[in-house]
């Protein structure tokens, strides 16, 4: 499926929240017509309203891509409307957290095409990164589809297998989170040795930004980026002494977040 059958057959994006606005946006920057696409949303942003779109309109009967970015709790009343176009030609793509395929498949049909997804909150300014995995019916030809559609927000990785999904969202998903924290915590500790709120945080900023998108773009492994400007008993050298402490330190501290964020993941998929 590419995306010219797409504009022909058309785009149903169930939920235009913050995900679903930064998907649309990048998918009418790349060409797809707006009159291709119909939002279902019971609270439509101006945006979404003015963007040329159709907006809880009447939905083409087989379009090629639902695309559901509703809230979790949210999704026992959208998917029964869309439950028609379940078991035939239309690919379906959700990007739901802890939804699994199997949930789609007892309300949609067995012989759907299914994607899951998730994204991260980066992905608002076309810098996320997002995992997917598909059923059976979906197949090779529903992984292309929902790669041309999900790198409108950034990057995309395949899984192998669904169970994978929680580790994605307690690294990728929760992990914004835990890197916005580390600023903050950056800056507390500025703070600590004499600088000002507003110079520490704007310094934190700045160094966690530069670090992400040098150890992206660099050849050398963030390992080795680390060691390049660790001089030997320098002060580099002090801070991560403290820092990759076996016991004590980051390493220890992060097994235990990302564990216990995939742990979660698994209890609200199992109810």
């Amino acid at each position: 499926m590419d995306m010219t059958l797409v504009a022909e057959r058309g785009l149903v994006l169930l939920g235009c929240g913050k995900m679903g606005s930064a998907m649309l946006q990048g998918w009418l920057a790349d060409g797809l017509p707006a009159g291709s696409v119909w939002v279902q949303d019971p609270f439509p942003s101006d945006w979404a309203q003015q963007s040329g779109v159709h907006v809880n309109a009447e939905l083409p009967a087989a379009p090629a891509v639902v695309l559901i970015a509703v809230k979790p709790q949210m999704m026992a009343d959208a998917l029964p409307v869309l439950a028609a176009m379940g078991n035939g030609e239309t690919l379906f793509v959700s990007v739901a957290a802890g939804i699994s395929i199997g949930t789609y498949e007892d309300i949609l049909g067995e012989n759907t095409p299914i994607v899951r997804a998730m994204p991260n909150t980066p992905a608002a300014v076309g810098k996320g990164i997002t995992a997917i995995v598909a059923n059976g019916p979906a197949g090779e030809a529903g992984l292309v589809a929902s790669e041309a559609l999900l790198s409108a927000v950034g990057q995309v990785v395949r899984l192998e297998r669904e169970s994978q999904m929680d580790a994605v969202t307690g690294l990728s998903g929760s992990g914004p989170a835990y890197v916005f924290h580390m600023i903050e915590t950056m800056a507390a500790a500025g703070e600590a040795q004499g600088l000002s709120p507003e110079l520490s945080m704007a310094l934190a900023k700045a160094t966690v930004a530069g670090a992400g998108a040098l150890a992206e773009s660099a050849e050398e492994s963030p390992e080795q980026l680390r060691i390049n400007v660790t001089s030997p008993n320098g002060t580099t050298q002090a801070g991560l002494e403290v820092l990759m402490d076996t016991a004590e330190g980051l390493p220890p501290l992060m097994i235990k977040t990302v564990g216990a964020a995939a742990e979660r993941s698994r209890e609200l998929a199992n109810g």
